[in-house]
């Protein structure tokens, strides 16, 4: 790999960022499929051009699902980053499988692929498939969520999870009714992701000192009831807390949840309340949910990925705030790792997180807070939507 082409995949990189996020912009609401829901789609295992069919990829991408548009706009980024500077590239979805996550890694080995950047859909199952790909010869980027139990993963980039989490949790405490006893409903993602932990980790450490002193009052979860007095928790208390409030990163599963956690709680535990919600998708579930109790006054919910109708969720006042983790920055990010790689370069990173098997050297990306009054500035000035995708923005 000739080093000139890192001055133009850094190049192209920078000049993306500054561009609209060229991802599918598609409207997700609590209708559609379930992120863990398989869907046969052939397409997604094909060879993306006849680079690919001629086994010379030089970058394999395998993403959990087609089913978010988060996701879409991943492939968006890598396919114009890396196409754009001349790498070839492929990108497989797991469609919620990790029977068809691994079968995708295995595709991608074949074609000779000298990098692989995954995005597991379960954190500890994908270690059997990257070990595969170590085994033979493969650089191994973990990206967004990190693989554990193995040694097989080289490096991770993500976003700040931990911070993502303290961000939502400092929203709530910000933006609560004034008072004590104020009802808490807390949700996470799913037990299979990493991040889900890292994200109620950094929740946890605001929200917990509320907690014990009375500001907010734990509604739906008996095991974080039982722990409210430790600042901090294992990872088996985080488990067992996570096993009761889990979402499953699942619509369908947030909304039933929230309906059966507002049926089982009295008018005490309603009026005016705060929720964690983990991530766009369930947010609006969640919100939805909420809206429609006419015991609940009124709520104030997370989410996190910007996703489009989320934004309009938070223009319209159905949702609260969402953090916004600027995919661009990501790709751009796991591309330069990924071209330090082939040139036999060291990439850079800043950080370290551990796997329970290895110290994971990782590039963190920086996340912003975005609520009502700052959408433009963030997502229409900087580029990452058009304005016309949306109603009534200021």
């Amino acid at each position: 790999m000739k080093k000139k082409l890192l001055s133009l995949i850094l190049a192209t990189a920078m000049a993306v960022t500054m561009l609209a996020g060229c991802g599918s912009k598609e409207t997700t609401s609590s209708s559609e499929p379930a992120a863990d829901e398989v869907v046969e789609d052939d397409a997604a295992s094909q060879p993306a051009s006849d680079d690919s069919a001629s086994g010379s990829v030089q970058v394999g991408i395998v993403l959990p699902t087609k089913d978010e548009p988060r996701w879409l706009q991943d492939q968006a980024q890598f396919e114009s980053i890396l196409g754009d500077a001349g790498f070839t590239n492929q990108v497989l979805f797991s469609q919620g499988s990790s029977a068809t996550e691994k079968t995708n890694v295995e595709t991608l080995v074949s074609q000779g692929i000298d990098v692989l950047i995954i995005c597991a859909q379960d954190g500890a199952a994908a270690a059997a498939a990257v070990e595969a790909a170590k085994a033979e010869g493969v650089t191994v980027i973990a990206y967004d969520r990190l693989i554990t139990g193995t040694d097989a993963v080289d490096y991770y980039v993500t976003f700040d999870s931990f911070s993502v989490g303290a961000a939502q949790g400092q929203y709530l405490i910000d933006n609560a009714p004034a008072g004590s006893g104020i009802p808490l409903y807390l949700y996470s993602g799913a037990a299979t992701d990493n991040n889900a932990f890292i994200f109620f980790e950094g929740a946890w450490s605001v929200l917990q000192p509320k907690i014990a002193d009375g500001t907010f009052v734990i509604a739906n979860s008996s095991e974080a009831v039982g722990l409210q007095d430790k600042a901090e928790l294992t990872r088996d208390e985080e488990a067992a807390i996570i096993g009761q409030i889990t979402t499953d990163w699942d619509f369908n599963v947030a909304k039933s949840k929230a309906e059966a956690h507002l049926t089982a709680v009295g008018a005490d535990m309603k009026g005016d309340v705060v929720v964690l919600g983990p991530n766009d998708g369930t947010a609006r579930s969640i919100a939805d949910v909420f809206a429609t109790d006419k015991d609940v006054s009124s709520y104030v919910v997370t989410g996190q990925d910007a996703e489009i109708a989320s934004v309009q969720y938070v223009i319209d006042g159905k949702q609260s705030m969402t953090v916004f983790k600027d995919t661009r920055t990501l790709a751009a990010d796991s591309v330069a790792m990924a071209v330090s790689i082939l040139n036999g370069e060291t990439p850079a990173t800043d950080t370290t997180y551990n796997n329970e098997a290895k110290d994971v050297p990782a590039k963190q990306t920086n996340i912003v807070v975005v609520t009502k009054d700052n959408v433009k500035a963030a997502l229409i000035d900087s580029g990452y939507y058009d304005a016309s995708e949306f109603t009534g923005l200021e």
